[in-house]
């Protein structure tokens, strides 16, 4: 993959000291035991840090609940694909025989999180404001504005500005439990609201879809709690 990876460097304005975290996260588990998904935990929290930060300097007047609406709506599954798509991620992914077969390499899950493994690798190897500059160049593409926040929102932003506007903590995400083969698994995630003692799980093809269906079940049990507003 050396040329390649070098070619992908490019794009990204960089150049790696430690090119095999590089090539790690751009490791699907039905690769090799030694995959992707540690890189992509980190890398979701740099991205969402780099993310709030670029909002805080460009929407700062906005409130809180709208930032993070926005922000939601910039780290969705959806934009991280096609960003993903767009530095050419699809053709560098290593893949399982299988996961190839069942069309892997354009799985938006599967794309999604190897942009994010890439972040978390970039973290690692160059430390946060090299992290930082290239959210900056990715986001910098797309449009960003106060009307972004009318957009509609997923449940986990749902859940977010649930809590907020109570001044209760952020639910906390946890993988609890993978179930099939490495080309087809489920993730089972279990959201946790610490200030109301409660707990929902979700299942999804993805971390990221667990843990939407989490936080959508948790809405489904404070709705019929009927928590006050």
């Amino acid at each position: 993959m050396g040329d390649d990876l070098a070619l992908l460097q490019e794009r990204l304005q960089l150049s790696f000291a430690q090119p095999s975290l590089l090539e790690r996260a751009l490791t699907h588990r039905s690769f090799s035991a030694d995959h992707n998904e540690r890189l992509e935990f980190l890398g979701d929290s740099v991205l969402n840090l780099a993310v709030a930060d670029l909002l805080y300097a460009r929407l700062g007047t906005l409130a809180e609940g709208d930032l993070s609406r926005i922000r939601a709506n910039l780290v969705k599954q959806d934009t991280l694909h096609q960003l993903a798509l767009d530095l050419g991620l699809s053709g560098l992914l290593r893949l399982g025989d299988g996961e190839i077969r069942s069309g892997g390499q354009k799985r938006p899950s599967i794309l999604a999180d190897a942009l994010e493994a890439v972040i978390g690798a970039v973290y690692l190897d160059a430390g946060y404001e090299k992290a930082r500059q290239l959210v900056q160049h990715l986001f910098g593409k797309l449009e960003i504005n106060p009307q972004m926040q009318a957009s509609a929102k997923d449940p986990k932003t749902e859940l977010q500005e649930w809590l907020q506007a109570r001044k209760m903590q952020l639910p906390v995400y946890r993988v609890v439990g993978t179930l099939g083969q490495a080309h087809r698994q489920t993730f089972d995630v279990e959201c946790e609201v610490l200030d109301l003692q409660l707990s929902e799980r979700g299942i999804g093809n993805s971390r990221r879809a667990g843990e939407q269906a989490a936080a959508a079940a948790m809405l489904l049990n404070l709705a019929a709690r009927k928590m006050p507003e």
